[in-house]
């Protein structure tokens, strides 16, 4: 069952909204690069998209980056049936949460993601489960898969605009 995509918040103004089409699994992991690069505190990721558009491996690409510049290797495992996994960067925490299975909003608190949106970068599949929850100024991020080839999708980022503006700049220089 494919749940609608939520729209991003209005709240937050100075907003944009920056797409591609990726061609292939290594697009998408330039993309997951580019976002390593501002990863910061607060930076909260909505991944949205039905299943198998792509969202567990752009997250996944996104922590194995972080990792690699912190000389660290090590699994970075699916949190479909834990909800969330953590890494420890040192001086940033990544939170990577699949709220697919979420019985029930209340369950975020237990599991302190609503602290962690402040405290850490957070990267949120099935976001439609956060409900009240989900940050205002989160950056949304819908992938699309190409209908007949697996390995293309689409994207759609909508966030702060000095962010996507980097996002941009990162893309253009990786593809030179």
């Amino acid at each position: 069952m494919t749940l609608p995509t939520p729209p991003c918040s209005d709240a937050v103004s100075e907003r944009s909204t920056w797409s591609a089409d990726l061609a292939s699994i290594d697009a998408t992991a330039q993309l997951a690069r580019a976002f390593a690069a501002l990863a910061q505190p607060g930076l909260c990721v909505l991944l949205n998209g039905p299943v198998g558009a792509g969202k567990s491996f752009f997250a996944r690409s996104v922590i194995q980056t972080l990792m690699a510049k912190n000389g660290a290797i090590e699994d970075v495992p699916s949190p479909t049936f834990t909800l969330v996994q953590t890494y420890d960067l040192g001086v940033l925490d990544v939170w990577h949460a699949d709220l697919y299975r979420l019985g029930n909003p209340d369950e975020l608190i237990e599991l302190g993601l609503d602290q962690a949106f402040e405290a850490a970068m957070c990267l949120i599949e099935w976001p439609d489960r956060l409900g009240d929850m989900r940050p205002d100024a989160a950056t949304c991020l819908t992938l699309t898969p190409h209908p007949t080839d697996y390995d293309r999708r689409h994207v759609e980022i909508t966030g702060p605009r000095d962010l996507i503006t980097r996002l941009e700049q990162a893309m253009e220089t990786s593809a030179t």
